[in-house]
């Protein structure tokens, strides 16, 4: 029987050689939001090995836009011009490439992860962070400052011209991401978002800034480019954002020409009780493929060719979305179609690897 983890998917035209995606992964290696060599190999090894997409990182869609000072830009066109040569040698090894659109809100303003304090002062690049509402993530975070509405429709603007820049790079397709407790999770969650204006309070109000940059990214790119969002379907906490919003959510991003529905959770508060396990966000996934009729990727602890051909076969998820597997073996998919009897060639340079 043929596995249905290496059947090739067909979004807008646009056709992914199989389902075994590459998740979004910072690197903090960029500087001024400019891709470094150490993307250039990260990337390229993973097109490589097999993989039916390779989505980039979070891209700041603005400078106050990112996690860290080391994220990737997509606010300028030197940053544009940079990820071409990435984007080309991925469609030389016969793959897909995507990049997320991002901005990190009150989470920003960092420095990377191995940094010996978490946080950016101004000398170290950092700057005021921005939310919905002055309310801090908590610990070392600060308190942001809270938006004006003429900020939000300048962010709106930000992520159709970073769009644009995607399009201009020849990248196959962009995710927005909408997750993590980043600035458009802030808005969905009534924990972070208290506004009292169009932006806050009802769930069409906080969903409004989401259904604007779909609207608008969708608008700013060709209609033969599929469009992803990435949400945490949810925060795990109660009075959060739960699974029940995150369907009516996709529904409404269905009609505005949202073709993917990439499927996470958490981010809003280090402290809620995430149940984390071996796919263990598979099931909202699935909630969203059925209730909202659209195809959803599911991500989270999948790491076995088993349990990922499971996965797509019993209809749970139209892909998998893998980070750690990938980071531990750039050529898990060659691997994988070895164990479900699944003919994949290998490229020409690494079949010594083969047996």
């Amino acid at each position: 029987m043929s596995s249905a983890l290496f059947s090739p998917l067909t979004l807008r035209g646009l056709t992914f050689s199989n389902r075994i995606w590459v998740s979004p992964m910072c690197q903090y290696s960029a500087d001024d939001g400019v891709p470094s060599s150490w993307h250039d190999v990260h990337i390229g090894s993973f097109a490589t090995g097999g993989t039916g997409l390779i989505m980039m990182e979070a891209s700041g869609v603005t400078p106050e836009g990112r996690i860290s000072t080391k994220c990737l830009g997509l606010w300028n066109d030197k940053q544009a011009a940079r990820l071409k040569p990435i984007v080309d040698f991925v469609h030389s090894q016969g793959t897909k490439i995507g990049i997320q659109l991002a901005h990190a809100g009150r989470k920003g303003s960092c420095l990377p992860p191995w940094s010996d304090h978490p946080m950016a002062s101004k000398e170290e690049g950092g700057w005021e962070s921005v939310a919905p509402s002055a309310i801090s993530f908590g610990g070392k975070y600060p308190t942001p400052r809270e938006l004006t509405v003429p900020e939000i429709k300048d962010l709106v603007a930000n992520f159709a011209a970073a769009a644009r820049r995607v399009v201009s790079v020849g990248f196959d397709l962009v995710e927005i991401h909408a997750a993590h407790g980043y600035l458009i999770h802030q808005f969905l969650s009534p924990l972070s978002n208290t506004r009292a204006d169009e932006y806050g309070g009802s769930f069409e109000n906080r969903i409004r800034f989401i259904v604007e940059i779909a609207d608008a990214v969708r608008a700013a790119i060709p209609e033969s480019m599929p469009l992803f969002v990435r949400i945490s379907a949810t925060d795990w906490l109660d009075g959060g954002w739960t699974i029940d919003d995150s369907v009516r959510l996709a529904a409404i991003l269905k009609s505005s020409g949202v073709d993917l529905i990439d499927v996470s959770s958490g981010g809003t508060s280090s402290g809620a009780p995430v149940p984390v396990g071996p796919g263990y966000q598979v099931p909202l996934a699935e909630t969203i493929r059925k209730s909202a009729s659209i195809a959803t990727s599911a991500v989270g602890l999948i790491t076995t060719p088993e349990q990922a051909e499971e996965i797509v076969a019993s209809g749970k998820a139209d892909a998998v979305m893998m980070g750690r597997e990938f980071l531990r073996n750039p050529r898990w998919p060659l691997h994988a179609a070895k164990v479900l009897n699944a003919n994949v060639e290998w490229p020409a340079q690494l079949l010594r690897g083969q047996s």
